[in-house]
């Protein structure tokens, strides 16, 4: 069971547990043909208590009692001794909650539906039958739409420092609307995220459940050492069916499946695959590429369903924002609120390395200037560890690095000469190590600040080479982008001064530091997710190079997949 205080809880096993003990209670010797009405009554005042519990954050309690209050304690669900149309639309909802990424036991969608189906015990009377359904359903319906709203676990418990400024959700309006709903699936899709790709993930998740069922997945036998083009392959018709299946082989000749040949169709089908996984991209059976071959679905679509919890903590865009997804190496600097492809610049990331220590941290904040031919002030850390020792073993690292030691706190500080005093200084932190703009500056000739408890920013890096390794943890924290000149034109497209790409490059090329301040804060969310679908079909797969996939399943509860 998860963790009740780390989680978004509304109505857990627990709570239902008490729920239905507290609706065992009723008071059978009610006989009027308002039995149902006060059976209801008396269910609520139980279940209130059990809801109105601290850890409950979004109000359930207070929306189940007025939704009921609002019809004078009516049965919602049923009509005349027949559950309504509704009700059994939204059972089937519940029984098939894994379709949105849910599990169905959290939501008892089928134990409530014995209710319609079973006679009840002698003890039970069948108002009070009707009564347990109407409650339990609506009870139900509430954490369903509460999870798919705000999703089951506390954004900072799964280590994400998002804002808790989101717009208020009507949980009543929103349980009272399914009671009417001519389509009860539409009806919960208002309380879902509204972003584009969170519709395409889940559309995906649907098609890989069905796949599964269609192909022989991980059946595949080691390939040969140094397997080429035109070599035998054993598993080589496996592998065709696998890849057709997942639309990354388009076109096979039908004549062909059985072909025992690693034939160049059957490479390029590789080669898509490994563009999808992050992989490098070379169309051959290396270690890399099996390993993610024989990867399990259910691992798959584990990553999709924790991809799409993670979507439900964020608020719609209000600003159109900037996004950098740590897994996938990727960065997304969005034109306008809609994440739509057309609308969205992107770009290759390096992010932090995978201790500890150097991971890129999950958070949310507001981009207010950039600076262009930035100075980089050397973390104090890496002055102590990393510059210090190399300063002692050759003073002339100062001047080979166009380090140089500052006084004081920005840019304009002036710089101290290296004597046993200053160096001493330096160790204690008195003064600060900086290195001077220019094309070797570890900051690159750009530097993008939104200010934050972590001191990680946005900039650009003079080790071009490292962009062309596919997995790209190798910075401290800080996240260095590929196509710094392209960034900073979109992102000082407003700004005052007409700051073209030409005045851009041109001041990246100059002589002075320049900062310039946006206009307008642009927001900048630093998020985590491993997988992502694509509008034009293929869902990729990334690996969970920090953890954050393992941590978020023992926080549902959910047994790892192997």
């Amino acid at each position: 069971m998860r963790a009740f205080g780390q989680q978004r809880r509304r109505c857990g096993i627990a709570a239902t547990l008490l729920l239905l003990a507290a609706l065992a209670s009723f008071d059978l010797r009610a006989e009027s043909a308002d039995e149902v009405r006060s059976q209801i009554e008396g269910s609520l005042a139980r279940a209130g208590a059990i809801l109105n519990q601290p850890a409950v954050p979004h109000g359930e309690s207070q929306a189940l009692q007025s939704v009921y209050a609002a019809t004078g304690n009516a049965p919602l669900w049923s009509r005349e001794g027949r559950a309504t149309r509704q009700a059994e639309a939204l059972l089937v909802e519940l029984q098939n909650a894994p379709a949105y990424g849910l599990e169905a036991k959290d939501y008892q969608g089928n134990e409530i539906g014995q209710l319609l189906n079973l006679s009840p015990p002698a003890s039970v009377s069948d108002d009070e039958r009707w009564a347990q359904f109407d409650v339990k359903l609506s009870v139900a319906a509430l954490r369903f739409i509460a999870d798919l709203h705000y999703g089951r676990v506390i954004p900072e418990a799964a280590g994400f420092k998002l804002r808790e400024d989101r717009p208020p959700f009507d949980l009543a309006a929103s349980l009272k609307s399914l009671t009417t709903a001519p389509n009860v699936g539409r009806a919960l899709a208002v309380a879902e995220p509204p972003f584009y790709h969170y519709g395409l993930l889940k559309d995906a998740l649907a098609r890989l459940r069905r796949l599964v069922q269609q192909a022989d997945f991980v059946l595949l036998p080691p390939p040969p050492s140094n397997l080429k083009v035109g070599d035998a392959y054993a598993g080589a018709p496996a592998l065709r069916r696998m890849l057709t299946t997942m639309g990354d082989l388009p076109s096979v000749d039908t004549t062909a499946p059985a072909d025992p040949t690693f034939d160049a169709n059957l490479s390029l089908g590789v080669r898509n695959y490994q563009a999808r996984h992050g992989l490098g991209i070379d169309g051959l059976l290396g270690k890399a590429t099996f390993t993610a071959l024989k990867t399990p679905p259910a691992k798959r679509i584990r990553q999709i369903t924790l991809t799409l919890e993670r979507w439900r903590w964020l608020s719609p865009f209000k600003t159109p924002p900037i996004i950098v997804n740590i897994p996938q190496f990727r960065l997304f600097a969005f034109r306008t609120t809609e994440d739509r492809v057309a609308d969205i610049l992107q770009m290759d990331v390096i992010v932090g390395r995978t201790y500890p220590q150097t991971q890129t941290p999950v958070f949310e904040g507001d981009m207010r200037y950039v600076i262009l031919r930035p100075y980089w002030d050397v973390p104090y850390s890496i002055t102590q560890h990393e510059m210090l020792p190399k300063i002692r073993a050759n003073p002339a690292y100062l001047t080979a690095q166009h380090l140089e030691i500052a006084s004081g706190s920005d840019d304009s500080s002036p710089a101290v000469a290296l004597t046993p005093e200053t160096l001493a200084a330096l160790a204690t932190g008195k003064l600060r190590l900086r290195q001077q703009p220019g094309e070797d500056n570890a900051l690159g000739l750009a530097k993008f600040m939104f200010p934050n408890n972590y001191n990680v920013y946005l900039h650009s890096t003079p080790a071009h080479n490292l962009f062309k390794e596919p997995m790209r943890a190798f910075s401290h924290g800080c996240i260095r982008v590929s196509d710094p000149l392209a960034l900073a034109t979109l992102l000082l497209k407003d700004a005052p001064g007409n700051w073209t790409r030409e005045k851009i490059q041109a001041a990246m090329n100059g002589m002075a530091s320049v900062r310039i301040d946006l206009p307008h804060p642009i927001n900048v969310l630093i998020l985590y997710a491993t997988a992502l679908a694509t509008e034009a079909g293929p869902v990729m797969f990334f690996d969970d190079i920090y953890g954050y996939d393992r941590k978020l399943e023992r926080q549902l509860g959910l047994e790892p997949v192997s």
